[in-house]
C-alpha cells in the first residue's frame, strides 16, 4: 500500500472500531437510564440464593452488554451491606459468562436486521412520548450500529489479507502466546468493554486474518483486562467492595492466565468446540467464564475470605473528612470561586451519601461506631455547610453579574439541601434504628423488604444527583426530577401496603408501625434533598413546568 493508502486503511479501521465501543456504550446507557431502578433491584434481592446471582448477574451483564458495570453495581450493594460478599461473588461470576453469551449472540445475526433495528430505533426515539420507550429506542439504534461497526471493521480488514507483513504479525502472535495474551488484556482496559474487545478478535478471525491460536490467547486476555477494569474504578470504594473486585479479579484473571498455560502444554484439538475458527473461540470464552462458574460457585465463600486476607480493613476510626476546597484567595476571580465552591458542595453530597449506605446495617444489627461516624460525619457537614455560606457570601459581596449570582444562589441553595438531607439520616433514621434495637422489634419480612428496596431506589438518585452536579446534563437532570415524582408515588404505595398488613393483624407490622412509616417518609426527605439539584439545570434549559418536567424528557 501507499502512503495515502495507508492512511485511509488506519483512519477506516479507528474508525469501525470507535464506532463499536460507542455502539456497545450507546446500548448500556439505554438500558441503564430506562431499567435502572429494576437492575438494581433485582441484583440486591439476587442475593438471597447464589444460583439465582448467578443468574441475574448473567442476564443483568447481557441486558447492560457490560461485566463492569454489573460488578460496580453489586459492589455499591456489598459496600452498603445489601448483598454478602459472596453472593455478590455470584452476581459477577455470571455477568461474566453473560458478558462472554453477548458476544455470540452479536457475532450471530442476519444482514435484515440493521434495517429493521434503526427503523424501530429512530421511530421509538423521535415519536415516544414515555421516558422508556425513548431509551428503548436507542437500545435499537445502539445494537444497529453494533452490527455496522463489525461490518464496517470486516471491510476495512479485507485488504489485510493479502498483506504479508500483516500475515508476519499475525503469525508472531501464534507463536507468542503470552505477548498476544498481554495485547488482549491491555486492549480490553483501553476500550473499557471486554465485550468489544471479544468481537474486534472474533471479526479478525472470521475474516481468516488471525490464527486461532492468537485469537485464543488475546480472548483469554480480554478476560483479565475486563475484570481488571472494576479493579480500577473501585480502588476508592468501601474494603468489601474492593476484596468482592479483587476476588473476581483473581479468579478471572488468574483463570485465564491457567487455561492459557494448559492450552499450550497439552495443544488439545478445538474442532470440537465449533465448524469455524471465530465458532471456537467464541465458545471457548463461553466454555470458560461457565467453567469457572461451574468450580467457584460452591468456594465462593473461600475465595472472599482469601481475598479478605489480601487486603486488611482501615481503622475504625479513619475520618470522613479532608481539606476544604474552598480557597480564600480565588475569591478575586469569581468564576474560579465558583468551580471552588461547586466541588465543596460536592463533597458534601458525598458525604451524605456515605452517612445513607450503612442505615439498613444499623437497622438490622445497631453499631455504636458506625452510629458516632455517622453523628461526627453531620457535624462536619454542618461546618462545611456554614464555611460555604460564607465563601458565597463574601464572594457576592461586591456584586456579581446575573449568571454568576444565580449560580451562586444554586450553590448555597443545594448545600442546604444536601445538608438537611444529611440531618434527616442523622436525626431521624439513626434514631429510628436504635429504637428499633432498643424496644426488640423487628420488622415484618414483607415490610423489611419494601424499606431495603427503597432505601436502594434513594442511594441511586443521590448517585445520580452527584452526577448530575459535576456533568450538569441535561437528560440526567430529567431523569432526576422524574425519579422524584416516582418516589413520591413509591412512598405512598408502600405505605398503602404496610397498611394493609396492619388490617391483617400481622404481629411485626403492628410492633413496628410506627418506625416503618417514619422510616419511608425519611428516606423520601433526603431523596428530595439530592433530586433538588436538577432544578437549576432544567430551569435553564426550560424544561421545568411549575414543578414538573416537559413532556418531552
Amino acid at each position: 500500500m501507499d502512503d495515502p493508502n495507508l492512511t485511509v486503511f488506519f483512519l477506516q479501521i479507528a474508525g469501525a472500531a470507535a464506532l463499536l465501543i460507542w455502539s456497545v456504550r450507546l446500548v448500556r446507557t439505554g438500558v441503564e437510564r430506562a431499567f435502572s431502578a429494576e437492575l438494581r433491584l433485582w441484583l440486591r434481592r439476587s442475593g438471597q440464593s447464589r444460583v439465582l446471582a448467578v443468574f441475574t448477574g448473567m442476564i443483568a451483564a447481557m441486558a447492560l452488554q457490560s461485566s463492569t458495570a454489573v460488578a460496580i453495581l453489586t459492589a455499591g450493594f456489598v459496600a452498603s451491606g445489601g448483598i454478602a460478599i459472596a453472593a455478590g461473588l455470584a452476581i459477577l461470576l455470571g455477568a461474566d459468562l453473560g458478558s462472554a453469551l453477548v458476544a455470540k449472540l452479536l457475532l450471530a445475526r442476519q444482514a435484515w436486521l440493521i434495517p429493521l433495528l434503526l427503523l424501530g430505533g429512530v421511530v421509538l426515539f423521535l415519536r415516544g412520548h414515555q421516558r422508556r420507550v425513548r431509551q428503548g429506542g436507542r437500545i435499537l439504534i445502539g445494537l444497529a450500529l453494533i452490527f455496522v461497526s463489525l461490518d464496517m471493521l470486516r471491510a476495512a480488514t479485507e485488504p489485510l489479507t493479502d498483506a504479508p507483513a500483516a500475515a508476519a504479525a499475525m503469525q508472531y502472535l501464534a507463536r507468542d502466546l503470552l505477548t498476544a495474551f498481554l495485547i488482549g488484556a491491555l486492549l480490553a482496559w483501553l476500550v473499557h468493554s471486554s465485550v468489544a474487545a471479544v468481537l474486534l478478535f472474533a471479526t479478525l478471525v472470521m475474516e481468516g486474518l488471525m490464527p486461532v491460536s492468537a485469537a485464543m490467547a488475546l480472548i483469554l486476555g480480554a478476560n483479565l483486562g475486563g475484570a481488571f477494569i472494576a479493579f480500577g474504578l473501585t480502588l476508592a470504594a468501601e474494603i468489601e467492595a474492593r476484596r468482592l473486585i479483587l476476588s473476581n479479579l483473581c479468579l478471572r484473571g488468574g483463570g485465564a492466565a491457567l487455561t492459557l498455560a494448559a492450552l499450550t502444554a497439552f495443544e488439545p484439538p478445538l474442532a470440537w468446540l465449533g465448524a469455524t475458527p471465530a465458532a471456537q473461540i467464541i465458545h471457548l470464552h463461553i466454555l470458560f467464564n461457565l467453567a469457572l462458574v461451574g468450580l467457584v460457585l460452591p468456594f465462593t465463600g473461600v475465595a472472599t475470605r482469601l481475598a479478605g486476607a489480601l487486603l486488611s480493613a482501615p481503622s475504625q476510626g479513619a475520618a470522613l473528612d479532608h481539606i476544604t476546597a474552598l480557597d480564600p484567595g480565588a475569591l478575586t476571580n469569581p468564576n474560579r470561586a465558583l468551580s471552588c465552591a461547586t466541588r465543596e458542595v460536592i463533597r458534601i453530597g458525598e458525604m451524605v451519601e456515605a452517612m445513607l449506605r450503612p442505615v439498613p446495617t444499623l437497622f438490622t444489627q445497631w453499631d455504636e461506631g458506625t452510629a458516632s461516624a455517622i453523628l461526627d460525619a453531620q457535624e462536619t457537614l454542618r461546618k462545611r455547610h456554614f464555611d460555604t455560606k460564607l465563601y458565597l457570601a463574601q464572594l457576592t459581596r461586591n456584586g456579581l453579574a446575573e449568571e454568576l449570582s444565580q449560580r451562586s444562589l444554586d450553590l448555597s441553595t443545594n448545600a442546604a439541601n444536601f445538608e438537611a438531607a444529611g440531618d434527616a439520616i442523622a436525626t431521624t433514621l439513626l434514631g429510628l434504628a436504635q429504637r428499633l434495637t432498643a424496644e426488640g422489634v423487628h420488622f415484618s419480612r414483607p415490610g423489611w423488604q419494601e424499606i431495603c428496596d427503597f432505601h436502594d431506589r434513594v442511594l441511586a438518585n443521590a448517585q445520580l444527583a452527584l452526577r448530575v452536579m459535576m456533568t450538569q446534563h441535561p437528560d440526567d437532570a430529567r431523569a432526576l426530577v422524574a425519579e422524584k415524582d416516582s418516589i413520591r408515588a413509591l412512598e405512598q404505595e408502600l405505605q398503602r401496603a404496610h397498611l394493609g398488613r396492619l388490617r391483617e393483624g400481622l404481629t411485626e407490622s403492628i410492633e413496628t408501625s410506627n418506625i416503618h412509616q417514619e422510616t419511608l417518609r425519611a428516606l423520601k426527605q433526603v431523596n428530595t434533598g439530592f433530586t433538588m439539584a436538577a432544578y437549576p439545570i432544567l430551569t435553564e434549559t426550560g424544561d421545568l413546568l411549575s414543578s414538573r418536567i416537559s413532556s418531552r424528557a
